[in-house]
C-alpha cells in the first residue's frame, strides 16, 4: 500500500508527483479550451476556426482573438493548478513583477528586434532577399491599425508559449529531475534541454516544417529558456519571443515558423538565397543565418545578465520545491 501511495504522492513535497500534476493540469486546461470552443461554435463560428476565414484581415483578427482567449484559458488553468495542485504561488512560474522584471522584459524586446534586424540586413546585403513593397496593410484599413492585429497576436503567442513551455515545464521538470543522485544543476539543465526539445516537436506539424526546422526550433527553445534558468523569471523570454516573431513576419515580411506572410508588414520581400542559409519557406530560424543569430543572442543575453545581476549563475532554487508553509516571503 505504501509503494502505491508513494507512486502517486510525494510526502516530502506534500503534493502529487509531477506526472499526475501534469495530467491534471492538461485535463483542466483541455476542459477550459473545449468549453471555450463550444461557446464560440455557438455564437461566433469564425473565431472557433480562424483558418476558415475568407480573407487575410478576417484571419488575423480571428486568430488574434482566438489566441487571446486560449491564453486566458491557460492563465485560469494555471491559477487553479498553482494553488491546489502544484502548491506554489503563480508568480513562481516566472512572474515576480518588479522594476528588474520590467527591465528584463525591455531587454528581451530589444534583443528580438536586434537579432531579426541583423538577419534581414545580412540576407539583404548578400542579395538573398529583394524588397517588393513597403507599408502593406489590409484594404480599407490604415496601415497603423493593420499592424496592430498581428502585434496583438504575437503578444498573446509569446506569453502563451513561454508560460507553458518555459514557466510551467522547466520549473516542474527541474523539480521532477531533482533526485538525490543528481545535482540541482544537472536537474535544471535536463529540464531546460527536454523542454526545448518538446518545444521543437510542438512546431514539427507546422506548414513547411522539416527535421532541420524542428532541430532549429529546439535551439531557439534553448535560447528562450536561458533567460529563465539564469534569472528565475520569464521577462527576457517573453520579450524576445514577441519581437522575434513580430519583426520576422510583420516588419521584414519573412515566414514565421512556416506560416504565411499574407499579412500586414512594414516590408514585403521575395526570398532568393539558398534555403539552407535562409530557412526557405519555414522562415529564418530554420536557416544557418538564424542559428548564427541565436548564438549571438546567447552571448548578448549572458552579457546582459552579468551586467544587471553582477554574476552568471544557474537559478538552483528552481529545482528545489519548498512547501508553501515552509517558504519564506520573497
Amino acid at each position: 500500500m505504501t509503494i502505491i501511495k508513494n507512486f502517486f504522492w510525494n510526502a516530502a513535497d506534500q503534493r502529487l508527483r509531477f506526472l499526475w500534476r501534469l495530467i491534471i493540469f492538461a485535463l483542466i486546461f483541455g476542459v477550459i479550451v473545449a468549453l471555450t470552443q463550444l461557446a464560440l461554435q455557438l455564437v461566433a463560428p469564425d473565431l472557433a476556426n480562424p483558418g476558415n476565414s475568407t480573407n487575410a484581415l478576417a484571419f488575423i483578427q480571428n486568430a488574434t482573438i482566438s489566441e487571446s482567449l486560449t491564453l486566458v484559458g491557460l492563465l485560469i488553468a494555471l491559477l487553479i493548478t498553482s494553488r491546489w495542485i502544484d502548491r506554489r504561488p503563480f508568480a513562481d512560474y516566472g512572474f515576480h513583477f518588479s522594476r528588474a522584471w520590467l527591465l528584463d522584459l525591455l531587454f528581451g524586446l530589444a534583443l528580438g528586434a536586434i537579432l531579426m534586424t541583423g538577419i534581414f540586413l545580412s540576407e539583404w546585403q548578400l542579395g538573398w532577399v529583394r524588397i517588393t513593397s513597403t507599408f502593406q496593410g489590409f484594404s480599407d484599413m490604415p496601415f497603423a491599425l493593420s499592424i496592430l492585429w498581428p502585434l496583438g497576436l504575437f503578444v498573446a503567442v509569446g506569453i502563451f508559449e513561454e508560460l507553458i513551455s518555459r514557466g510551467y515545464l522547466i520549473i516542474n521538470l527541474a523539480e521532477a529531475f531533482n533526485f538525490e543522485f543528481l545535482s540541482p544543476t544537472v536537474a535544471l539543465v535536463l529540464a531546460w534541454t527536454l523542454s526545448s526539445a518538446l518545444f521543437g516537436l510542438a512546431h514539427a506539424g507546422n506548414p513547411n516544417a522539416s527535421a532541420i526546422s524542428t532541430l532549429a526550433i529546439t535551439v531557439a527553445g534553448l535560447l528562450l529558456g536561458l533567460g529563465l534558468v539564469l534569472t528565475g523569471d520569464l521577462a527576457i523570454a517573453i520579450g524576445l519571443h514577441i519581437t522575434w516573431n513580430f519583426f520576422q513576419g510583420n516588419v521584414f515580411g519573412f515566414p514565421v515558423s512556416g506560416t504565411s506572410t499574407n499579412t500586414a508588414s512594414f516590408i514585403k520581400v521575395a526570398q532568393l538565397g539558398p534555403s539552407a542559409w535562409t530557412g526557405g519557406d519555414f522562415g529564418p530560424e530554420a536557416g544557418i543565418i538564424g542559428l548564427i543569430a541565436m548564438a549571438v543572442g546567447v552571448v548578448l543575453l549572458v552579457i546582459w545578465v552579468k551586467w544587471r545581476y553582477g554574476q552568471i549563475r544557474w537559478q538552483l532554487a528552481l529545482p528545489r520545491f519548498t512547501p508553501p508553509n515552509q517558504k519564506p516571503t520573497r
